[in-house]
């Protein structure tokens, strides 16, 4: 299997840990997603964060259904967390979410790690459509996080 990576970086004006509490609610996951994504946290709620913690999605993604369950692998208060594929779409998914004083904000990284599934057919369907997929995806959500949280300053 061959795995990709994406990664974000964004200057938020927000102070670390109110960046970390606002990306760990689950359900602003919701508000920072593409709407065309039509996503959805199925989990019933309020939903308490801290490894081990399940969360399952639905969305729609050209047209198909998608029932999507995570766990967060990793929660360190205040710093970083990071949401593993259970089930899904992808063959693998780690997602590690980071944050770090900036000056007066925060630097936010976003790092992805994915494989995808049926080999050759999957990494075809990488260059086709995955790839494009993901980048539009956070580049909603760089623009979605910059209007709740701070300036859209983007490093890379």
């Amino acid at each position: 299997m061959r795995v990709h990576t994406l990664e974000r970086l964004q200057r938020l004006s927000a102070a670390p840990d109110e960046a970390f509490r606002f990306f760990s609610d689950a359900s602003n996951l919701e508000a920072i997603t593409p709407p065309w994504l039509r996503f959805r946290i199925v989990t019933e709620r309020p939903i308490v964060m801290h490894q081990g913690t399940l969360i399952e999605y639905r969305l729609r993604l050209h047209g198909v259904p998608i029932r999507w369950l995570t766990r967060i692998a990793v929660f360190e208060p205040d710093d970083r967390f990071e949401d593993v594929q259970v089930r899904g779409p992808y063959r693998m998914w780690e997602h590690s979410h980071s944050f770090v004083r900036s000056g007066d904000g925060t630097l936010m990284r976003d790092l992805v790690r994915y494989g995808l599934p049926f080999g050759m057919v999957g990494e075809l369907a990488y260059v086709a459509f995955v790839r494009r997929d993901l980048e539009q995806i956070f580049d909603h959500r760089r623009e979605a996080v910059a209007s709740r949280l701070g300036r859209p300053e983007a490093t890379g």
